[in-house]
């Protein structure tokens, strides 16, 4: 039976307060260190606050995701209409700060299964978001969707650079460059040079 408790307004400040210093929590020391009481101590509120407006602390985290998921996808789609879809849809997988709180929840959601599902709920929606776009962007390059088909392209794309990010976050270099600088030929070979260009990682 849902609880009768009130719970405060989505898109009151105090909550939104609360959900950046969840989020900078989960990138400055890990899931582990998110508390009621930490959060509350970050945000600079009383740690009551934390459950006026949000009834466990898994509905924290499954806030913090849905609002990181909900501006990812609308950055996606934008990247995906851009006059270099590849480019920009690399750029986007590559992102730092949006890979370290992916890792974050990937490890949380071995410990929650609620996390869990949704993770794997919103990593579909990315997926035929993707999959949606691809097969004018192939024709636009006149790639044959036969030899290289738009689900294994988005596979291979998307997995290259979560290993990379993943093992950067670990302190991992070796292969990172060349493995960088081959993706990036085939796309400079499709959509010509990055407008504007992108800094190479050191």
């Amino acid at each position: 039976m849902a609880s009768s408790r009130r719970i405060g307004a989505p898109d009151a400040k105090n909550r939104t307060v609360l959900l950046d210093a969840a989020e900078r929590l989960m990138l400055e020391e890990g899931y582990a260190a998110v508390s009621s009481r930490r959060v509350a101590a970050k945000a600079g509120l009383k740690p009551q606050l934390v459950h006026y407006y949000f009834r466990s602390m898994d509905d924290l985290f499954l806030a913090v995701l849905q609002r990181r998921v909900e501006e990812a996808l609308r950055h996606q789609a934008e990247a995906l209409a851009s006059d270099q879809p590849l480019w920009a849809l690399w750029e986007f997988s590559t992102e730092a700060e949006a890979s370290a709180v992916t890792m974050e929840f990937v490890g949380l959601a071995n410990q929650r299964k609620a996390i869990r599902s949704k993770i794997a709920h919103y990593a579909e929606q990315f997926r035929r978001e993707q999959l949606k776009a691809l097969p004018d962007i192939m024709k636009r390059y006149n790639l044959d969707p036969d030899m290289l088909p738009p689900g294994a392209l988005i596979v291979l794309m998307t997995s290259v650079s979560r290993v990379v990010m993943m093992e950067r976050a670990l302190g991992m270099s070796i292969g990172h460059a060349e493995t960088i600088a081959l993706i990036e030929r085939h796309l400079e070979r499709l959509e010509g040079p990055r407008r504007p260009a992108r800094p190479r990682p050191s």
